[in-house]
């Protein structure tokens, strides 16, 4: 890091004046905590406890067959708590919010994850929870708003700009701005003003230090390349991190490549050539914007992967040649999510599968004796509605127009 906040000429904290109080409070919170080894042992028991850590290290032996090269493992962040990668940041920021002594949380979300988590979070701490959600994510992530609803949080549709990810964390801002005294920010990812990247890539880097004992024990030496995807880049910073410092390990990011790179409808700021250096949303990082400074609209199969922007601290990496980033098309995230159901009856979420294709994409040219690790971020459950309208299925789409017709019955 450059200076506080900044990873090379990336990140800082572009904020309001109103805020700038609020963020002090947050700074000297955060900086407590990390230097009270009491917190990590804390924060530790309550993921080992509420939550499923470690989450397993799953030696893909079927796909390795079937492509045959190296040896291929999963890291199962889809069987952590709310079925993400998510709960281990929330829960974390949820310890420094009773800390602070608030009594209310906001969060955004794109594909629902991290609203789950963090109405999840909220119920066990007690704390009223707010989540704002793009309008366009709310329909086709229904079944993540109803457990929202359900957990007591109240989801707020955005219904402004592409009504997507970027809406919610503008909403959720103005939203702290009037009510900073009693509410805190679950950011999501690592993205956002200082100290959000820092933190959230703390409480994640939980991933990389499970990954990396589990690879050694396993298969007795380090990966060749761990694979993980990238919206705002949460649950690649959490694994990169046990990896870092290891030369010989090539660290992969996939981005939401969409419809293609060519066809300006995809997510892809470091891996395409669309993305430029912007400040927006409190930071500096690489956006998709136009000459004006004006945000593009985004599109990925995945609602968890259509962000604008990503990490300050990937993008810093990136620039220095220490991850290599990717991208993958909406088709090709269906075909790897198909495969990998039919040989490891395992479900990745659509954005998960991202990760997945580039994986298989490089297994061939990989000896048996080497392996790679895939960041399994989530379950794609939530993504059922989406996933049975991309394939197209018949017995799902007679299932939901009985279903209709039986609701409209009803009334």
């Amino acid at each position: 890091m450059t200076k506080k906040g900044y990873y090379g000429k990336w990140g800082g904290a572009f904020i309001p004046e109103i805020l700038h109080e609020t963020f002090n409070e947050l700074n000297k919170v955060f900086e407590e905590v990390k230097a009270d080894p009491q917190f990590w042992e804390d924060y530790f028991d309550l993921m080992s406890t509420y939550s499923c850590r470690p989450t397993p290290l799953t030696h893909a032996e079927n796909l390795s067959k079937h492509f045959g090269g190296c040896q291929m493992y999963i890291k199962r962040e889809d069987l952590n708590h709310t079925g993400a990668h998510k709960a281990n940041n929330v829960m974390g920021q949820g310890l420094l919010v009773k800390r602070m002594g608030k009594s209310r949380v906001i969060a955004e979300t794109g594909a629902g994850q991290h609203g789950v988590a963090t109405a999840t979070m909220a119920a066990k701490f007690g704390f009223e929870c707010t989540i704002y959600m793009g309008e366009e994510d709310v329909q086709r992530q229904r079944p993540n708003v109803f457990w929202m609803e359900k957990l007591g949080a109240t989801v707020i549709p955005v219904t402004t700009g592409a009504r997507t990810l970027k809406d919610a964390i503008n909403e959720a801002f103005r939203d702290w701005v009037s009510s900073m005294d009693t509410t805190h920010y679950v950011m999501g990812t690592v993205c956002g003003p200082h100290p959000f990247p820092e933190m959230v890539a703390w409480f994640q880097s939980i991933i990389g230090q499970e990954t990396r004992g589990q690879i050694l024990s396993r298969f007795e030496k380090l990966p060749a390349k761990v694979y993980a995807c990238v919206g705002g880049g949460s649950n690649a910073m959490g694994i990169f991190q046990g990896f870092l410092a290891d030369s010989g390990v090539e660290l992969v990011g996939v981005e939401a490549g969409g419809l293609g790179l060519d066809s300006g409808q995809h997510a892809a700021r470091l891996a395409g050539k669309d993305g430029s250096q912007g400040v927006a949303q409190g930071y500096k990082t690489m956006f998709l914007q136009d000459n004006d400074g004006q945000m593009l609209d985004t599109h990925s199969v995945a609602a968890g992967l259509d962000y604008i922007g990503v990490s300050p601290i990937l993008t810093d990496l990136w620039e220095k040649g220490k991850i290599r980033f990717e991208a993958a098309t909406d088709e090709e995230v269906l075909d790897a999510l198909d495969l990998t159901m039919k040989k490891e009856g395992i479900i990745p979420a659509l954005e998960s599968a991202h990760a997945f294709v580039q994986a298989f994409k490089d297994a061939g040219k990989l000896s048996a004796d080497q392996a790679v690790i895939i960041n399994m971020s989530g379950r794609g459950d939530k993504d059922i509605f989406t996933i049975a309208h991309a394939y197209d299925d018949p017995s799902w789409k007679k299932f939901i127009m009985k279903k209709g017709k039986a609701y409209a019955a009803e009334k």
